[in-house]
């Protein structure tokens, strides 16, 4: 298996992958490494688990080189995940105690109890867009909870899953409680067929997510979480700041060239002249924005997708849009400098014969002009999906009526819909979701609760 540099296609990383043989040494070892590391007492995987946030911190700039290299992030985009990877250290051992900390109660010499077991070896399958941080946001719970973790990043992503990996090991994790397995989703279906696994911990698209629900058919004792895409809407309705709702828009659909799950897929607006204004400036301001590649001199503000593989699919869903009756009012297109590089596609889908309810994960947005909020929300619950949602502009009744209305599991008002918290949870529902949502709370999916009656003396 090879990954390659978006930028320049140069091989960043190359190896075979992992053989049937090699997923069961790797469960083998975590299963033998069980039992010692959930008796290891919390304190001292509190210690590890800073102490890797410390090895990253330490070597923050290595480590966003290689996201930038293999993913083809711009710099600060990197720079600004690493950050994020140190930063979740410290939420999770704070949310872990919170969440999941030992209750007791007594009652005339009854003493109810709660305490905690872990699930014990769970699968850990990362994404490529955030190929160290998102796969750490179940990676540090896990471990904190007592689990060992077999962990498989994404093809697209192996060098940073083996970087993040090797850096665990710097911090002193023992040997076995994280293994490394890499290859693609049949890597992964041979994992998941591993009777000892007890849990699969997934973030990635909903057809994959799918085919891991159907592949655990029949074995309710795996606990399955699913952090998946999403068809995110974002409302721009009156009164709004025009500079800053365009922009608010903007970063919403392209930040990171759009390869953000949260990130607004669909833009409705109410069609009166104000609406009609902000779309024409929406327009010109992503007309303007420079793609690029990590490297240039001067910022980009878009830089590749993750291959040229992509790039083509992308380009195949604007025709597609084209095709049904949409207008193309800012033509996403292929920089010669780069295949994988794309400049920011706008369609208008208002008179198009079918909106496409799916996720695409690049810089191409939809428009659909609406005459009033009421439709505005109608067209935002035309989805399977239910991962995020925004407002921009409009009034505290409108956003509380959409939180109301809309079954998704992030909903922001007057930020970007990728605007996210490591404090909060994060996922969705439907096709984004299975009701397991990452971010903060992602410990109460990594142990189970044990209640206990106790009596500490027999008596007749």
């Amino acid at each position: 298996m090879q990954s390659r540099n978006p930028a320049d296609g140069s091989i960043v990383f190359e190896q075979p992958a992992s053989s049937p043989a090699e997923v069961t040494a790797a469960v083998d070892a975590a299963s033998e490494a069980q039992e010692q590391w959930q008796r290891t007492p919390l304190e001292e995987r509190e210690r590890i688990v800073r102490a890797f946030a410390d090895y990253v911190a330490g070597h923050a700039e290595s480590l966003a080189q290689l996201i930038t290299r293999e993913v083809g992030k711009l710099r600060a985009d990197a720079a600004a995940e690493v950050a994020a990877v140190v930063a979740k250290a410290e939420i999770t051992i704070e949310m872990m105690r919170g969440r999941r900390g030992n209750l007791e109660h007594e009652v005339r010499g009854v003493i109810s109890q709660v305490r905690y077991r872990p699930l014990g070896v769970v699968l850990v399958l990362g994404p490529f867009n955030f190929p160290a941080h998102l796969p750490g946001g179940h990676i540090i719970p896990a471990l904190l909870a007592g689990n060992t973790v077999v962990f498989k990043p994404s093809e697209l992503a192996p060098a940073v899953g083996q970087w993040i990996t090797n850096a665990w090991t710097e911090a002193g994790l023992p040997s076995g409680v994280l293994k490394l397995i890499q290859g693609d989703g049949e890597v992964a279906k041979a994992a998941i067929d591993d009777q000892r696994i007890a849990g699969v911990f997934f973030t990635g698209g909903y057809h994959a997510g799918k085919a891991i629900h159907r592949q655990l058919a029949g074995r309710p004792e795996v606990l399955l979480a699913l952090e998946m895409g999403g068809n995110n809407p974002i409302i721009l309705a009156p009164p709004f700041d025009h500079d800053t709702a365009i922009q608010t828009i903007a970063t919403s659909a392209f930040i990171s060239a759009g390869q953000r799950c949260t990130c607004a897929r669909r833009l409705i607006a109410i069609d009166d002249p104000e609406g009609q204004a902000a779309l024409d400036s929406l327009v010109e301001l992503v007309g303007r924005m420079k793609p690029g590649l990590p490297l240039d001199p001067i910022d980009a503000d878009l830089g590749p997708v993750v291959t040229a593989q992509a790039a083509t699919r992308l380009l195949a869903t604007q025709e597609a849009w084209l095709d049904a009756g949409g207008w193309a009012r800012l033509t996403m297109t292929r920089s010669p400098r780069c295949n994988a590089l794309l400049t920011p596609g706008i369609i208008d889908m208002t008179d198009a014969k079918l909106l496409h309810d799916d996720e695409w994960f690049g810089p191409l947005l939809q428009v659909k002009r609406v005459a009033d909020f009421a439709e505005a929300i109608n067209v935002a619950k035309a989805t399977r999906f239910g991962l995020a949602a925004g407002l921009v502009g409009g009034t505290k009744a409108m956003f509380e009526e959409l939180r109301q209305s809309l079954a998704v599991g992030i909903l922001n008002w007057n930020l970007p819909t990728t605007g996210a918290s490591s404090r909060l949870p994060f996922g969705g529902v439907g096709h984004s979701g299975n009701h397991r949502p990452a971010g903060s709370f992602a410990v109460d999916f990594c142990n189970d609760p044990v209640a206990s009656m106790i009596q500490p003396t027999l008596s007749e």
